[in-house]
């Protein structure tokens, strides 16, 4: 935390206002943690954290970041993340063929509060005659939903 000399005392008022509204957010900054998660399946990873935003923050979603990697930049196939949070389909989310991409992103359901349920999967897209190489499937249930 960074500390700063007040000159006057209206400076120190809005100086301590401004201090408590830093530490009221960090409070909620604490409260919904990173959780690290390792994805793997033939020809394609992924490396990162997620955690469930409370009710009222970033609408409640589910929130992934990480890097999605190719593990076989000779096959000539990408891989992909698929993501799933209750009552909606798989999204999915493509890397680049042959590359590592660092990727964040927040799925939600605008019609409740925070989510409840989330799914998450690692996959090399084979093309349309041989099925997709997929890990298993991560479930992941939101602490506040009990």
């Amino acid at each position: 935390m960074r500390v700063v000399r007040l000159r006057s005392v209206k400076n120190g008022v809005v100086g301590l206002v401004a201090a408590g509204v830093f530490a009221g957010g960090a409070g909620v900054a604490v409260a919904a943690s990173w959780h690290g998660m390792q994805l793997k399946s033939a020809g394609a990873s992924f490396s990162g954290w997620y955690l469930f935003n409370k009710r009222g923050v970033n609408h409640g979603a589910f929130e992934w970041k990480g890097t999605l990697k190719d593990q076989d930049r000779t096959d000539g196939h990408n891989a992909y993340i698929e993501t799933k949070i209750e009552g909606h389909d798989w999204t999915r989310t493509y890397g680049k063929q042959g590359k590592a991409v660092n990727l964040h992103r927040s799925h939600w359901d605008g019609a409740q509060a925070y989510t409840r349920d989330a799914y998450m999967r690692v996959c090399r897209d084979r093309g349309s005659l041989h099925p997709d190489n997929c890990s298993s499937t991560m479930h992941r249930k939101n602490p506040a939903a009990d």
